[in-house]
Order: structure tokens, then sequence, then C-alpha cells
């Protein structure tokens, strides 16, 4: 700007015939152009409206994919986050309970400062077969999340509510069982299944969830897994390197700190990014671990960064895959995930965070 006054200076200096309210009139339209009106985030993007669903304790690509959600409030308005329990067994015997994927989900959302904002809600610790026949009770198992869900679902908006589970469909099979009408209005992008191969820790915790949905006329997603394969998340991979160098920091420092799963205290969710993957087990040369969650949140943010077709809805009987070709509903099947572009708009998330809101 000061470079544009002195063109001016020099010009009226030399003589050239430039009236003095023309050189002030030329120097505010300048001035003028310089200037930019920033218009409320609000009015201009258009935000999805989530709930994200999670067995946020059992390894730590939960934690990445819903810290990688808030912070990406310029796309992302967040109603909620629900819990499920899915977990490896504890001394070989029993199972963490859902008061564990509560307690890591409740410090994630610490550390990305949205607790206070941001409903929490625990959801079931049992399976589809043994709630189903008690959702009228006013205490079934997961009420708390199951209702959430409905209440969600049938609140008017202008835009389909998008379910986001990355455990077990036990609590969105369970609302949609006890209230057939939200199937309207939301749309379910489920991270799991090797389909069209057997097996997937998320599907195995709940089959009977996952058949229900399908035989539901209800939008619904798979985020392929595909253990091995390059075209599943799985193949989603980020190196334990790459976080221990990028994420220390990361987020805004919270005045208190959040207890870590493995112990230690945090200020911020990048030094506890850090920690879970110092903690957690690394395979490959280098070591990494796939963010299969992220995945999910990154389609809806972005769907070029798969590829994706759809599909005559499948069932999955006796531990493998049957086809229904005639079957007149269709699911949509995510596969082919773009690594690069996936996790490098991680890390920029990451250093240019939005933190998102409730509508």
């Amino acid at each position: 700007m000061k470079k544009q006054i002195m063109k001016f200076k020099v010009a009226f200096s030399k003589g050239n015939a430039i009236p003095l309210i023309l050189l002030v009139a030329i120097a505010v339209m300048a001035i003028s152009g310089c200037q930019t009106t920033e218009t409320p985030a609000e009015e201009t993007t258009f935000r999805h409206h989530v709930i994200f669903d999670t067995d946020a304790d059992n390894e730590i690509d939960d934690q990445h994919a819903l810290a990688y959600l808030l912070f990406s409030g310029d796309v992302f308005a967040v109603e909620g986050v629900t819990v499920n329990a899915t977990s490896s067994p504890v001394d070989g015997v029993t199972y963490s309970p859902v008061s564990d994927h509560y307690d890591e989900a409740e410090r994630v959302m610490r550390l990305c400062g949205v607790f206070n904002d941001i409903p929490l809600l625990t959801g079931v610790q049992g399976s589809f077969e043994e709630i189903k026949d008690y959702i009228d009770q006013p205490d079934f198992d997961g009420h708390e999340a199951v209702n959430f869900i409905i209440e969600q679902a049938l609140k008017e908006r202008d835009q389909e509510l998008i379910l986001l589970p990355v455990g077990k469909l036990t609590n969105i099979a369970l609302a949609l069982l006890k209230e057939p009408a939200i199937a309207e209005n939301i749309r379910i992008v489920w991270l799991g299944s090797n389909y069209p191969r057997p097996g997937e820790h998320n599907q195995n915790w709940d089959v009977p969830s996952m058949n229900y949905i399908l035989d539901v006329d209800v939008p619904f997603e798979m985020v392929t897994v595909r253990y091995g394969d390059p075209s599943g998340t799985d193949a989603v991979k980020v190196t334990q390197a790459q976080i221990l160098h990028r994420m220390p920091g990361k987020g805004p420092r919270i005045s208190e700190p959040v207890t870590g799963r493995h112990g230690g205290e945090f200020f911020t969710w990048g030094d506890y990014s850090a920690n879970l993957f110092e903690m957690y087990g690394m395979w490959g040369n280098p070591p990494s671990r796939p963010l299969f969650d992220q995945a999910a949140v990154a389609v809806v943010k972005n769907p070029d960064w798969a590829e994706s077709f759809e599909h005559p809805a499948p069932i999955y009987i006796d531990g493998q895959w049957v086809e229904r070709p005639d079957n007149m509903r269709k699911i949509t099947i995510w596969e082919w995930f773009d690594i690069y572009g996936i996790i490098n708009d991680f890390f920029i998330t990451m250093d240019n965070y939005v933190i998102a809101e409730r509508p």
C-alpha cells in the first residue's frame, strides 16, 4: 500500500497532469481494495451435522479420528459423541467396561477444548440380540446414547444427520429398531467389514446389528478395512516417527491437565497423541499403525479421497458374506483410499485447527 501511494506522489511531483482530487480518489480506492471483509464462517460454509459413535479405548485410531473431526470445525458441526464397548480381553477373561471408552473419549474431548460444549453419552456394553427385547424399558443397556441418536435424528434440520460409527453398530441398530422413522433423516457411514472377505473387528463384535441395518431401508455406507489389502483402510498408515515429529504441542493448550490412559498429565492433544503412539504396538518397517477410523471421517470431508460404488445389500451368515444380487436395497462401499491426501490433511488440520461447535 505504501508503495502504491509513493508512486502517486512521484507521478505528481514530475509534473504529470494528475489533479490532486483525482490523486486522493485513487489513493482511497487503493486503500479500500487492500481491505477484506470476512463473512462469518456459519454464513458461508456448509457444515455436515454428525454424531460420532466410538469404542474410543480400543486402539489408537479412534482417538485420532475424533480429534480430526473436532478440529475440522469448518466442515463439521458435531451434535454429540456416543460410545460403545468393543475391546480386547483384559487378563484373557473379561472385557473392559463401556465406562473405559467413555473416559477415553472424554480425555480427547477435553484436550480438544470441547467437552463442556458437545455432549458425550454412554452407549451399549452388550449386543443387539441381548438388548433388543428391552428397549421399551427406561434404563435398557445403552439407553442414553440410543435415545440421544433418536432425539437428534428426529430434530428438524435442513440436512441429513450423519452417523459416524467406528465401532460395532449396536447403538445405531437399536435406535433404528426403537424408532424406525429416523431412517428417513440419517446417513450412516460405518468404518467396518472386510467385505467381500469375512472377518473384521467391528463387524464381528455384533454381526446381528449389522445384518439388521443391511435389511433396513436407510442410507448405509461401509468404509472397508480389509486387513493386509491395499484397497482398504488398513493401508491408511502413519508412522510412529511422523507422529512423534509432527504432533507434540498441537491443538489448544488447556488450563487443567488430563491424565492419560497410560498415566502422565497432558495439556495438549498433540502431546497425548504422541504418548499413545509411544505406548501402543507398531508393526512394519518403519514402525506404523493404520488410522482406520480417520478414513471414515475423511471420506465425508472429501469424497474424492476414496472410490465408492453402490451394491445390492448382502447379508452375513455363518462367517461368510452371502450376495443378494436381486436385492433392491443398495448400500455404498468405499475402497481404494487416497493415503497421501488423507494423512496430509490430518497433519494440515492439526496445524490449522478449527474447533468444531454444536449447532
